[in-house]
């Protein structure tokens, strides 16, 4: 079974800066795309970053420039780095996993292109 757990969320300051991490349970982790999602209060989910097996990294335009998405193969965790918090960064982080290959890196910027969830961390930036 598949289990995908995010921890780091919390409150922030305006400004400041957090990591969060995703620890996935999944015995093909280094062959996975990651990816992480975010979703506000009566909004969509909203792609923030994906990294491949071969660590190519994409993001989301909301938040180019602000944030690093990293993993580690030996820990089958991966990290989201976000800078320059805003008060718009205030939402539900997911991280996301898709085992399967894709065919266009822009798939990857679309949450169905995922088969699995984690329960998502809070994140509250406070001005």
């Amino acid at each position: 079974q598949v289990q995908l757990v995010e921890t780091g969320g919390g409150l922030v300051q305006a400004g400041g800066s957090l990591r969060l991490s995703c620890a996935a349970s999944i015995l093909s982790f280094r062959d996975c795309t990651m990816g992480w999602f975010r979703q506000a209060p009566g909004k969509e989910r909203e792609f923030v970053a994906a990294i491949r097996r071969d660590f190519m990294t994409i993001h989301g335009d909301s938040v180019k420039g602000r944030v690093a998405i990293s993993r580690d193969n030996a820990k089958n965790t991966v990290f989201l780095d976000v800078n320059s918090l805003k008060l718009e960064d205030t939402a539900v982080y997911y991280c996301a996993a898709r085992s399967l290959p894709v065919s266009s890196q822009i798939l990857l910027s679309f949450h169905e292109s995922y088969e699995f969830w984690g329960q998502g961390t809070q994140v509250t930036v406070s001005s």
